[in-house]
């Protein structure tokens, strides 16, 4: 059963743990906002955990209430070696909309970096909050934040697999895609609009394209064999897949129409779960051509494959950082443990950044800054959220069922 947009907030049951310290830190205050408890959400929480989460920022305790209109004590806050400060209010207006305000004040330099102001539905507060976290974000760090965008995972509970789009920290859900075969492998469009999922719901591997604003689905792959690992080209037009409708499963490529089939790669292997790399050029996938499991990349223009992957015997579902410089992988090490590894693509130099047993499913965040994947952690499926470094780690815990197969969506929403 597909459903268009369809807000159930009886389960965003999400827990954020965050451990770990980062090597350099903004030490940031923020008060609860002032009447926040009439908007239904705990704003500055939420503002907090999503700067905390980024590792950008250290949050310093903040006893003193103010708002958006208050005069900061500059001794005071320098006192508590804090370096920016900021607050706000929440008013319900006559509309029934609630009207969320902020100021943000440079501490050091006792400077009003100014605020704004957003008059939102009650539904869309824990939205807006985490634009203002978006807009704190920029303005201390000079990167856009990822706070606003959205995520696509899978959770299994009861025997009911359900595909689900929710806010970068978990919550705020809605259901895509609900049934009782699996799905797997979401993909979003460059541009927010869609998503490309595989499903079994006809008692074999499908892959689909879903409008997510209205819910309108179709299929985009149905040939003889599985359909497979779609992914998106960076302008959205074109569609990687993996097909074993020619015999064993090769790489292919089509358009998000379903027309212009053309097949990429010739092996006898398994080549599966390809990537596109930023400028759209080539294609990072996984190949067994070599014996066992790796990472290799080929032109779109032609020509042979070249591997990536060396660290190890056996490397897969790779993604890669907008920037196209970093490429994060799961590795397999002796014993059977599955870790989250981040290569630089320039040297190959590679850094394991997770210690759990059990990591899939990579996904950088849209400014490259994060990665989500999914694990196991004390005999559940959650999401994981890391800096690249692996210093500052989130995990997202459903209360209500376990959580695989997440993909970080674009910053457009």
């Amino acid at each position: 059963m597909a459903l268009g947009a369809v807000a159930l907030p009886s389960w965003a049951q999400f827990r954020v743990e965050i451990s770990g310290v980062g090597g350099s830190q903004i030490p940031i205050a923020l008060p609860d906002f002032r009447d926040e408890a009439r908007s239904g959400q705990a704003v500055a929480a939420i503002i907090r955990a999503d700067l905390e989460r980024s590792g950008q920022f250290r949050i310093i305790d903040a006893p003193t209430p103010m708002f958006e209109g208050s005069s900061p004590a500059w001794n005071e806050w320098r006192g508590r070696n804090t370096d920016a400060l900021a607050a706000g209010s929440a008013t319900r207006l006559a509309d029934g909309r609630i009207d969320l305000r902020y100021k943000l004040w440079d501490v050091v330099k006792g400077q009003d970096l100014g605020g704004e102001a957003h008059a939102v539905a009650s539904e869309d507060v824990r939205l807006a909050a985490h634009r203002i976290a978006d807009a704190i974000y920029q303005k201390l760090t000079g990167e856009r934040g990822v706070f606003a965008t959205r995520m696509a995972y899978v959770t299994k509970a009861g025997g009911r697999y359900t595909l689900r789009i929710a806010d970068a920290d978990g919550e705020g859900g809605q259901v895509a895609l609900a049934s009782p075969d699996p799905i797997i492998s979401p993909a979003w469009s460059p541009n927010g609009r869609e998503l490309a999922y595989v499903s079994f719901e006809t008692r074999k591997a499908v892959v689909w394209i879903q409008d997510l604003s209205t819910g309108r689905r179709r299929v985009l792959a149905d040939f003889r064999g599985t359909n497979s690992a779609p992914s998106f080209s960076p302008d959205g037009q074109q569609v990687a897949l993996t097909l074993s409708r020619e015999g064993g499963s090769q790489l292919f490529i089509m358009n998000r129409d379903g027309g212009g089939l053309r097949r990429l790669t010739q092996s006898s292997a398994i080549d599966t779960e390809s990537v596109f790399s930023p400028d759209g050029r080539s294609l990072y996938f996984v190949s067994d051509r070599g014996g066992g499991p790796q990472i290799y990349r080929m032109s779109l223009a032609g020509g042979a494959a070249e591997r990536v992957s060396f660290s190890g015997n056996y490397n897969i579902s790779p993604a890669i950082s907008p920037d196209g410089r970093s490429m994060a992988f799961i590795t397999r090490l002796n014993g059977g443990t599955f870790r989250l590894c981040v290569m630089d693509l320039a040297s190959g130099t590679v850094q394991q950044i997770s210690d759990t047993s059990d990591d899939e499913s990579p996904s950088f965040s849209p400014n490259g800054r994060l990665l989500v994947y999914a694990t196991r952690v004390g005999g559940r499926d959650v999401l994981m959220t890391t800096t690249l470094d692996g210093k500052i780690k989130a995990k997202l815990i459903s209360s209500l069922a376990d959580v695989r197969e997440p993909n970080w969506g674009p910053f457009n929403r």
